[in-house]
């Protein structure tokens, strides 16, 4: 276990002699917030932000500030399986080898794949990676990261020669235009957001541009929103060059002496001028002309892309027509310019840098380079390495469906919900011969195709490194002792490499003897050739290991200057150290599988992330202060969109096309365009049954990256028929019996349901089995023309309460969960349950809306109202709404415009339904 922070590192104990805090990094964004966890003498860990860290400087977003509640053994894997029974390390691990062995003997190396995740530590990637392409001697190992930052990948090394991200965190806050390209900042990188935010309060001629198809939480605080057409983004880049270009904004000097490429790429772009540009993006002329003056006018500017950007089957283009308009005015490298790739996992960078992805080698260096691959595999003295590029994870996938792989280790991740048509890689995992998963939790999506499950080790519980986006190197560190049978990931690995012949080159007995390993690698026959290099902590001891502080790379071992930014005076890691300006190809209507099929109008289906959830839900499904906000999936549609399918707010929605179907309440908002429509990617068979968004997203891929176009597919959608519509909050985890739809949450004190069956099902009996309640249970109901309501008591302890109505439940939601910690004595409390809204005297702060200090949107109103708040900031001087993580200003600023035009509030103030307006979240989880 790490030593407690000593009086230098941390703010000590604060007088508590039962609190032990040690410094570490959050394990969700790619922000890479550093986090203190104060263990307390009960046994919980309270948690905080880590002031001394460069990335977060003591600020952390709900998900972090959270993180103490995931901390426990709740829905853990705890021991190894084999074939669904506990079985020995010794056992489960024999049979790896056995099989890997088997495989290797009858098919080759290339017959043995494995998956891996942004979730692994640096230690662990390496070790795998070590495995698989020096000693296995295959390169079919990929990474989930494939998924979100393939195409910024392949755009830095086609411009770069290197996957080199130029910046820094600090440039947001310098920059005096910041624009921000399919990036939603305030809900998937909160921390930022806030930096952002402050940094432009402080300067307020600070510009901030979005350029996303939806109105999001990070556009409703920007100057200007440029609602572009789905993958329209490589002509608007286009065209800003081309503006550039003809106004004189470019800098020639830095072109001519640190560049490549540029006249191609000026005879490309000719045709995009403005009116052009508005034919392809759908923009209205002068906003465009009005991004590319402010472009034009400041010097120092940062182009902030994110998945928006990755996730199209042209993502590398965008991201090289974004890097093209930096080099051709210089703006990179220096304090405020630059363009700036966010990532989405804790360690995706950390997978880039020792080699995850299938296309590369560790330590930044190249597969497809003889000179790198003799590198490294000298320092491994390794029997072989790899000789080409392995399968990228879609085509992994589509090989072990074809029988090519007959062996796969899916590390850290759940790619039967995660991957494009994710039932396709379900059914191919299924065909597996052998599938092996190391995980943490019990239950998931993926857990079922596995014939081994390896009981991995969870933050809190494991030791390593992780890299953030800005190459910020942090310690992640234990904090806990682990569950008797949990191990390390690298741990895993180096036993089945003993076992299949290589004991002395897998000794490691500790991850500081790994990343010592690494960090001298990085430096071998470097000499400033790679951009790659910590070879400054070649040999690091246990102990400097253990007390490391964030550092950022390169950190080589020659050069005492350790730059924080690259690219300002050239020096590019191509062959004639110039940077190369790419010729782009812009594209419209991109074919993302034509699937939509049966009646109704074709729509696009536009994926993404909610504000409170984490990718599958792992983690951030344990956390009932996490699904306050959004409590179960949604499908945003345009109102016109809706009324031609009939279609109101908090119906249920089946969502189609050739490859599945999905069932989501509906929000109807102007939030997105006419003909495209948005649901998030999180939920997965845990916590909804038919929500696995990505079973309808097709295997349509970047051709340079492999990155898989995520965000886009081709849908129907019709009003779900034939229900009765239900709510409940139980106790107890409901079971899911045949529900047409189901979502359930974690809530303070139990469980939070939403569900529909079947129009004619008898409610009774299946509320019964679905809440499981005795028959001895002291009940208490209510039968009405479609409804059915009824609150089953132990003693004086709510246990469960049911609404069945033949239309969306109307209720007072957050009354109801809160009843489950109350008790009720009195008649009349209980039948007010019945009632399902609270009593007149008791005011409803509504939907919660700043989950961090509890604050709902109808305290909010009542605020701006009664006190004539003007501002978000006026609002959080009076209630605190927003003045912690920030991912909620979005909301209490629409809630301003909103409440500030009309006269009052409508509708009864205490009644939470599911009808009334609520801004960026389902309508119905009041």
């Amino acid at each position: 276990m790490a030593a407690p922070v000593n009086a230098g590192n941390s703010a000590g104990t604060s007088g508590d002699t039962n609190l032990r805090q040690y410094r570490t990094t959050c394990p969700y964004c790619g922000v890479g917030c550093g986090v203190k966890a104060a263990m307390q003498g009960d046994g919980t860990v309270q948690i905080s932000g880590d002031e001394q860290h460069p990335a977060n400087r003591g600020k952390l977003c709900l998900k972090g500030q959270s993180l103490g509640e995931t901390l426990n053994l709740s829905d853990r894997l705890l021991y190894p399986q084999v074939d669904g029974r506990q079985a020995s390390w010794d056992h489960a691990l024999d049979l790896v080898a056995s099989e890997f062995q088997r495989c290797i003997e009858v098919h080759g190396p290339d017959s043995i794949a494995f998956y891996v995740s942004g979730q692994l530590l640096t230690e662990d990637y390496y070790a795998v990676n070590k495995f698989v392409k020096g000693y296995l001697g295959t390169a079919n190992i990929d990474t989930n990261s494939r998924l979100c930052m393939a195409s910024s990948v392949a755009g830095h090394k086609r411009a770069f020669g290197a996957d080199t991200v130029p910046g820094c965190y600090d440039d947001l806050e310098q920059a005096e235009v910041v624009v921000l390209v399919g990036s939603n900042l305030a809900w998937c990188h909160p921390v930022l957001h806030v930096r952002l935010s402050e940094a432009q309060e402080n300067n307020p001629a600070m510009q901030v541009v979005t350029v996303d198809p939806r109105a999001t939480a990070t556009s409703a605080l920007s100057q200007l929103h440029l609602p572009v057409r789905p993958d329209s983004d490589t002509a608007l880049f286009g065209g800003l060059l081309k503006w550039l270009v003809e106004h004189g904004v470019t800098d020639t000097d830095f072109i001519n002496q640190n560049t490549s490429g540029f006249d191609s790429v000026l005879a490309d772009i000719n045709p995009l001028d403005v009116a052009t540009v508005v034919q392809h993006t759908g923009l209205d002329a002068s906003d465009i002309t009005r991004f590319y003056e402010l472009y034009a006018a400041n010097e120092r500017v940062v182009t902030v892309y994110s998945q928006g950007v990755n996730q199209s089957a042209g993502g590398t283009d965008k991201v090289n027509a974004i890097i093209n308009c930096h080099l051709a005015t210089g703006r990179i490298g220096t304090p405020g310019c630059g363009p700036f790739s966010v990532t989405g996992q804790p360690n995706a960078m950390g997978g880039r840098e020792t080699g995850g992805l299938a296309n590369m080698l560790t330590c930044h260096m190249d597969l497809d380079n003889p000179n790198h691959r003799r590198t490294v595999q000298e320092y491994w003295q390794s029997p072989r390495i790899a000789q080409q590029p392995g399968l990228k994870a879609v085509d992994l996938f589509k090989a072990i469906d074809a029988g090519q792989v007959k062996a796969v280790w899916i590390m850290a991740t759940n790619p039967t919900v995660s991957m494009p048509d994710a039932d396709f890689v379900k059914r191919a995992l299924k065909r597996c011969d052998f599938v092996v998963q190391s995980d943490v939790v019990a239950e998931n999506d993926t857990a079922h195709c596995a014939q081994v499950r390896l009981p991995a080790q969870a933050w809190g519980e494991k030791d390593g490194t992780v890299t953030n986006s800005e190459r910020c190197i942090s310690r992640q560190r234990r904090i806990m002792r682990p569950p008797e049978q949990t191990r390390p990931d690298w741990w895993a690995v180096s036993q089945v490499a003993a076992r299949l012949g290589y004991p002395d080159s897998f000794t490691y007995q500790s991850p500081a003897e790994i990343f010592a390993e690494y960090a001298e690698l990085s430096g071998v026959d470097n000499n400033g050739s790679r951009d790659f290099d910590i070879s400054f902590y070649a040999g690091i001891s246990e102990r400097v290991y253990d007390d490391l502080d964030p550092f950022y790379w390169p950190a080589a071992k020659s050069v005492s200057a350790k730059p924080i930014r690259f690219f300002a005076k050239g020096g590019f890691f191509t062959p004639d150290k110039r940077g190369r300006f790419i010729v782009t190809t812009v594209v419209d209507n991109m074919d993302h599988g034509g699937l939509a099929n049966g009646a109704g109008k074709t729509l696009h289906l536009n994926t993404g992330r909610v504000r409170d959830q984490w990718h599958t839900m792992t983690r951030t499904g344990q956390c009932h202060s996490l699904s306050t906000h959004t409590a179960e999936p949604f499908i945003e549609i345009h109102p016109y969109d809706a009324a031609e399918a009939r279609i109101k707010s908090a119906d249920l929605v089946d969502v189609s096309n050739a490859l599945g179907r999905c069932v989501l309440r509906a929000i109807v908002t102007d939030r997105v365009a006419v003909g495209s429509v948005f649901v998030p990617m999180h939920w997965c068979a845990p916590y909804a049954n038919a929500a696995r968004i990505d079973t309808l997203v097709p295997s349509v891929t970047d051709p340079v990256s492999g990155q898989p176009a995520l965000k886009h597919a081709a849908v129907v959608i019709a009003k779900a028929k034939n229900l009765q519509y239900g709510f409940a909050v139980s106790r107890s985890r409901p079971v899911d019996n045949g529900c047409r739809y189901y979502a359930t949450a974690r809530c303070d004190g139990g469980w939070r349901t939403e569900f529909a069956i079947d129009s004619e099902a008898h409610a009774s009996s299946f509320i019964t089995r679905m809440l499981q309640l005795s028959n001895t249970a002291d009940r208490i109901a209510f039968t009405g023309p479609g409804q059915y309501r009824v609150a089953a008591f132990d003693g004086q302890q709510l246990q469960a309460a049911c609404f069945v109505d033949t239309s969306p439940v109307r209720a007072s939601r957050e009354w109801l969960i809160s009843a489950l910690t109350e008790r009720h004595q009195h008649i009349q409390s209980r039948h007010s349950l019945l009632a399902a809204r609270a009593p007149a005297h008791e005011r409803s702060a509504g939907k919660l809306v700043c989950t961090c200090f509890g604050v709902g949107e109808q305290q909010i109103i009542d605020t701006i109202v009664e006190q004539g708040c003007s501002t978000v900031a006026d609002v959080g001087k009076s209630v605190c709404a927003g003045t912690n993580c920030g991912s909620c200003r979005g909301e209490i600023s629409a809630l301003l415009r909103a409440t500030r035009s009309v006269p009052s509030p409508a509708g009864d103030p205490a009644d939470d339904s599911c009808e009334k307006s609520v801004p960026d979240r389902p309508l119905q989880v009041a």
